[in-house]
């Protein structure tokens, strides 16, 4: 049986909203390659005493405020100064630290953003990592349907200027010409936010309309053979094969739901979290929870390794901006 060394991952993260990269010192295996801070839990020790004790021996500072994020497993092949190795990462993220950063090992630390790292080589178990880490926390669908057009045009600015980046346009009730001024009008609103802005279903309109992607339906997602290229393609799941064929695909993301009760399926027995859980173990595709969903559901939903969650109701509720 190979042995599986576990270790802790801290992503710090500053007001920038940059996360914090380490190189490895030399005379250790791939010396020279970017990670992020942390090291190998020692036996009898919680992930999170390790996180703390190799926080303040490579860079001199104690973790105040940490999230459990996800847990991967990757396999390094052997090197020509390492052995080939199986680890089990446990990644957490570090928003808040008692002391000032501190090379204490002779690295170089380096503030990055996710979408656009400029050092290199990066550690390749690290690398998936960094592209999950340049998606947001919170994935909105639009909801005109229920709410009209005024309101939710209103709930939408208010939403951009709070700090939305990434939106679904799905409104299965308009028709193509609608859809399409629908669509554009999105567009007009969250471009100078930067959002990204993802249409439900129709790759050609979404080409057409020069939107960042689409997000397809589980049906749509399983005829798929090829992903779309040169553009955002996330999906809808809800079960083992679906995230299997997703994750063959290689698609940027997807949606796994319900996790708990919906309005707009209450019929529908949710997954809960413990389901939620063991399906994320079998993925390392970046995955919102969706179905229920509210930004106080965030803290659990990235403890169970998600990306973050996506919202179709709560996310434009008034009462709440």
């Amino acid at each position: 049986m190979t042995k599986v060394t576990h270790v802790s991952v801290a992503i710090l993260k500053n007001e920038s909203g940059e996360f914090l990269l380490a190189s490895r010192p030399a005379g250790k295996p791939w010396a020279g390659w970017w990670e992020f801070p942390g090291g190998k839990i020692e036996a009898g020790e919680l992930p999170e005493q390790a996180l703390a004790r190799e926080l303040y021996e490579e860079i001199g500072i104690v973790p105040t405020h940490i999230q459990p994020w996800m847990q991967k497993g990757f396999d390094y092949p052997a090197t020509h100064d390492a052995l080939a190795k199986t680890v089990h990462l446990h990644f957490f993220f570090v928003t808040q630290w008692q002391g000032d950063l501190s090379p204490k090992e002779g690295q170089s630390l380096s503030w990055q953003m996710a979408d656009h790292v400029t050092v290199e080589p990066v550690l390749p178990a690290n690398v998936p990592i960094m592209k999950a880490l340049a998606l947001p926390s919170v994935y909105a669908i639009t909801h005109l349907a229920e709410l009209g057009e005024h309101i939710f045009f209103d709930a939408l600015q208010r939403q951009l200027t709070a700090g939305l980046r990434l939106i679904q346009v799905r409104e299965k009730q308009l028709d193509y010409k609608a859809l399409s001024q629908f669509a554009t009008k999105v567009k007009a609103l969250a471009q100078p936010f930067g959002a990204k802005i993802l249409l439900n279903q129709e790759i050609e309109l979404a080409v057409a309309l020069g939107l960042d992607g689409v997000h397809l339906p589980s049906r749509a997602l399983l005829q798929l053979q090829h992903k779309p290229e040169n553009f955002l393609v996330a999906a809808s799941c809800h079960n083992d094969v679906e995230l299997a064929h997703a994750e063959k695909l290689a698609l940027d993301f997807v949606t796994l739901s319900p996790v708990a009760l919906t309005g707009s399926h209450p019929d529908t027995k949710p997954l809960r979290w413990q389901a939620f859980s063991n399906l994320m173990s079998k993925v390392t595709l970046p995955v919102y929870a969706l179905g229920g969903m509210k930004v106080d559901d965030l803290p659990q939903a990235l403890s169970n390794a998600a990306q973050g969650v996506a919202m179709q109701r709560a996310i434009w509720d008034i009462t709440n901006l």
